[in-house]
């Protein structure tokens, strides 16, 4: 298990283990931070060993071309994507010290903001490898806020709107939390597994609905369907924010909905879940 210190951490506004259709984030061994503008702050410290370009799958409002950037850290080799590198091999970062710039990846949703992809690998492993990076813990504690499901429109994308609430206006990280208690995070259920923040196990709740069954933290998610306003919406997005953030419904296909709308969230069974990754 490799842990992140609770002052790196700190310097990102959100992070995410679990919201990510990609393998590298099974089991919560990646995490994505979230710096708030588009300067990729390093989250480790060490020399450089090689950075590497790669094709995006292609999006109209992504970039072709994503980096890999690896660094020593010691006793592993930290894997960071998502960065136009202004750093090469030989270099020597500190934590803190700009990497380069974020790249608007075409490995993103059109929901999802731009931010730092990090996972870590001993040196024996395979390195350029998607998969297969060590367990990691954020190394900060996570409040879980209430929710009722309902909310003022206040941001909107082509395949998102973000709500007021639940607002997080104390100190330190907070997510949405389920019935039950547990800080949640993932893509409910648009992506394949979530997380209970924590270390839960057993039946995960939200707004009065199973959502999935936790086993050591790992969430495979229950068939349901998410609703805003009774209209069917691919999920939730849900992750760790230090910033008010309110709840963030994704519509993969569009929406109409407006700033100042009030919505009402509800989950639901079904037979036909929206799976995309």
């Amino acid at each position: 298990m490799v842990s992140l210190p609770a002052d790196v951490v700190a310097r990102y506004e959100r992070f995410s283990l679990y919201n990510s259709p990609y393998p590298a984030h099974d089991a919560g061994c990646a995490v994505d931070l979230y710096p708030g503008d588009d300067d990729a702050r390093s989250p480790v410290a060490g020399e450089v060993l090689e950075t590497r370009t790669v094709s995006c799958p292609p999006k109209s409002y992504a970039v072709s071309e994503d980096h890999l950037i690896l660094v020593d850290c010691g006793d592993v080799v930290a894997r960071v994507l998502h960065v136009d590198p202004a750093v090469e091999a030989g270099d020597t970062v500190a934590v803190g010290e700009s990497l380069g710039t974020l790249v608007r990846s075409g490995f993103f949703g059109q929901w999802v903001d731009n931010h730092i992809h990090l996972g870590f690998r001993r040196h024996d492993q395979n390195l350029q490898r998607a998969s297969g990076s060590l367990p990691l813990s954020p190394g900060v504690s996570v409040d879980g806020i209430e929710w009722n499901g309902t909310g003022e429109v206040v941001e909107t994308g082509p395949t998102h709107i973000r709500l007021d609430a639940p607002s997080h206006d104390g100190e330190g990280f907070a997510a949405i939390a389920s019935d039950e208690g547990v800080p949640m995070d993932g893509g409910l259920i648009h992506y394949t597994g979530g997380g209970a923040l924590g270390g839960a196990d057993g039946k995960v709740s939200l707004l009065g609905t199973t959502v999935g069954t936790a086993d050591d933290g790992d969430v495979t998610w229950s068939d349901v369907a998410v609703y805003a306003n009774d209209e069917r919406a691919t999920g939730l997005s849900l992750f760790a924010s230090q910033v008010p953030f309110g709840a963030k419904v994704v519509f993969h296909e569009g929406h109409d909905f407006s700033i100042g709308d009030r919505i009402e969230v509800a989950i639901e069974p079904t037979d036909e879940p929206v799976q995309l990754g």
